[in-house]
C-alpha cells in the first residue's frame, strides 16, 4: 500500500514537468511516462512506448551523439536499470515504425536507493534539443558550402575546430593540416594593422573588426587578406564552447594590381626625368605645372622649384599670348594636341621655335 501510494505521488510530481520522464521498475517494466515524454517520442499514448524495456528497445533506436566511448551495447535504459547515474548525454531517437522522423534528446538518469542500498526508483529524464541540433546542422552545411574562406577557433585553447573549403582553397592547406592545430602554428593575424587589439579581443571572445593582414600559408609566403572575427558558440565534447569565427576576403589580386600600377608609375617617372625632350607635367584643370624634367630645366632655364605651381602664363614661356590661348583652348577641347607650332622663350628671353605636344595622362588617380 505504501509503495502504491509512493508511485501515485511520483506520477503526480512528474506529470506536469516540461521535461520528459519515463519511470522504470527494477523488473524492467515501464511503469509510467508523462505527456512530455510521450510527445518527445512522436507517439499518441504511453502504451506506444512499450510495456517493458525490451519492447521500448524494439520500438525505438537510440544513437549516442556524444559520449560515444560508452559503446553501442550500453543502451541508456540498461544503464538506468543498472543503477548508473549519468547526465548530459545526447542521443538521436529514431522510431522504427517511422524512421523518417527523428529527435535529439539530452538525457539523464534518476536513481533512488532504499535504506539497504537497493535501487527502488528508476527514471530516465529527457529534454528535446532537436531544434538546436537542426540549427547546428544547417550552420554546418552553410559553413561548408560558403565559398567565402572561413575557419573557427576554440577560444579555450586557441585550436582550430572547423574549416571550410574556401579557406583551404585560399591557403593551400589540407583539412588535416589545420584541424587541431593552434593559432600559434597557423597565424591568421600576421602583420595585421591592429594585431594587438585583435589578439586581445580573441582572448576575450569579442568581435574583431575588419583589418588587413597576412595569412600564413604552407609554403611560408604570406597572403594578403582582410580578416574579421565574430564570437560564436559551437557544440563540443564538454557542451557548448565559445569560439571565434574568422572570415577572409582575398586581397592578392588587388595588391598585385597596386604593385603593377606602382611599378608602371615608377617606370613613367624615370622615363619622364631621363627624356631628352623638354617635358612638363601639368594639372589638367588649371594647366598649372606640377613637375618638369631635366631637359626642360636645361632648355628653358627654369628651376623645378620655381616652375612648380606656375601656369604657362606665369612662366611667360609663350612669346605670342594669342598662340598660348589657342593651345590651351585646343587642349581642353580635344584632350590632346600634337605638333603645335609655337615660339617659346627661355628665362633669359631668348626665343626658341618649338613643336609642342600635350596628352592627358592619369598619375596617382589624378589627371
Amino acid at each position: 500500500m505504501v509503495d502504491e501510494t509512493r508511485h501515485i505521488q511520483m506520477r503526480q510530481i512528474v506529470a506536469g514537468l516540461s521535461e520528459g520522464v519515463i519511470l522504470i521498475e527494477p523488473d524492467q517494466t515501464i511503469a509510467y511516462a508523462n505527456a512530455a515524454a510521450v510527445m518527445m517520442h512522436g507517439v499518441a499514448d504511453v502504451g506506444d512506448l512499450g510495456a517493458t524495456v525490451s519492447e521500448y528497445r524494439a520500438n525505438f533506436t537510440l544513437h549516442y551523439r556524444n559520449h560515444r566511448e560508452i559503446g553501442p551495447l550500453q543502451h541508456p535504459l540498461d544503464r538506468v536499470l543498472a543503477g548508473e547515474v549519468f547526465r548530459d548525454v545526447v542521443v538521436e531517437l529514431v522510431p522504427k515504425r517511422d524512421p523518417i522522423h527523428r529527435w535529439m534528446h539530452r538525457i539523464r538518469s534518476l536513481v533512488t536507493i532504499d535504506t539497504d542500498g537497493t535501487p527502488s526508483g528508476l527514471a530516465l529524464v529527457m529534454q528535446d534539443v532537436s531544434e538546436r541540433y537542426q540549427a547546428e546542422a544547417r550552420f554546418e552545411r552553410m559553413f561548408n558550402a560558403n565559398p567565402a574562406p572561413a575557419i573557427i577557433c576554440r577560444i579555450a585553447d586557441l585550436r582550430f575546430v572547423r574549416v571550410n573549403h574556401g579557406f583551404l582553397d585560399l591557403t593551400g592547406y589540407h583539412r588535416d593540416d589545420v584541424l587541431g592545430r593552434s593559432f600559434c602554428e597557423i597565424d591568421l593575424l600576421r602583420q595585421a594593422e591592429r594585431r594587438e587589439l585583435a589578439i586581445h579581443r580573441l582572448h576575450e571572445g569579442r568581435t574583431i573588426p575588419q583589418m588587413e593582414a597576412q595569412l600564413a600559408t604552407p609554403c611560408g609566403r604570406g597572403r594578403y587578406v582582410i580578416v574579421a572575427g565574430h564570437a560564436i558558440e559551437m557544440p563540443g565534447p564538454g557542451g557548448v564552447e565559445p569560439c571565434m569565427l574568422f572570415t577572409f576576403a582575398d586581397l592578392e589580386d588587388r595588391r598585385k594590381a597596386e604593385m603593377a600600377l606602382r611599378h608602371s608609375e615608377e617606370r613613367f617617372a624615370k622615363a619622364f626625368d631621363l627624356s631628352p625632350v623638354p617635358s612638363a607635367l601639368m594639372d589638367a584643370d588649371g594647366l598649372e605645372i606640377t613637375s618638369v624634367n631635366q631637359a626642360f630645366v636645361t632648355t628653358f632655364g627654369h628651376a623645378p622649384e620655381a616652375a612648380g605651381g606656375q601656369s604657362l602664363s606665369d612662366l611667360a614661356l609663350w612669346v605670342d599670348r594669342v598662340e598660348q590661348r589657342k593651345f590651351s583652348r585646343d587642349l581642353r577641347r580635344l584632350g590632346s594636341v600634337r605638333g603645335f607650332e609655337a615660339a617659346l622663350q627661355d628665362a633669359a628671353g631668348a626665343e626658341i621655335d618649338c613643336l609642342v605636344s600635350a596628352e592627358r595622362v592619369s598619375i596617382n588617380d589624378e589627371a
